[in-house]
């Protein structure tokens, strides 16, 4: 028997967080992890348009770590959960880092704005690395909104927009593409 993608529950507009407290599916919290799913999916595009199997390690590394974000946003804070949840830990954030310094070891120093573009799977990074700024927003309203996050959580997120602009430049130098540098109008 296969397993069933529809519970009906929530047909009327609510929704259970991890640890079964319901909530409205415009809560705060709701659009948070929902903004962290649809970046997820943006990372897929950008592997599929790279066909890069080192890109595709380091998407797959990300997508992963936010499975594990998703679930801590997606858990409910009244409740004691039951179930063991992954968690994220200093190393991911020190791993982004490593992967930007990398990269940047092979980029041309950057003296200005870069205008988005130059290879579809590079400007497809930069849309994902605006949705993860979004994430990270809706992340510091929720704290703000008295909802807890995690500071790992908003380190990673912050982190994981860096990296996916420097993998956008880094994309469009692997497959022989110039930068676009924005010029001011003066």
């Amino acid at each position: 028997m296969s397993f069933k993608i529809y519970t009906r529950t929530g047909d009327k507009g609510q929704t259970s967080l991890i640890g079964g407290t319901r909530v409205s599916k415009n809560h705060i919290r709701i659009e948070s992890y929902g903004t962290v799913d649809e970046l997820n999916s943006y990372l897929g595009l950008v592997n599929d348009m790279a066909a890069d199997r080192r890109i595709g390690d380091w998407i797959r590394e990300v997508q992963d770590r936010l499975f594990t974000l998703g679930a801590e946003l997606a858990t409910t804070q009244t409740k004691e959960v039951k179930m063991k949840l992954p968690d994220l830990h200093v190393s991911d954030i020190e791993w982004l880092e490593q992967r930007i310094d990398e990269m940047n070891e092979q980029l041309p120093e950057m003296r200005s704005f870069i205008i988005p573009g130059g290879h579809q799977a590079a400007s497809a990074c930069h849309v994902a690395r605006c949705v993860c700024r979004r994430a990270e927003r809706l992340c510091v309203a929720m704290e703000e909104q008295g909802e807890h996050v995690s500071d790992i959580v908003l380190k990673y997120l912050n982190r994981l927009s860096d990296f996916l602009f420097v993998l956008s430049r880094y994309i469009t130098h692997v497959n022989g593409r110039e930068e676009l540098p924005w010029r001011a109008r003066i």
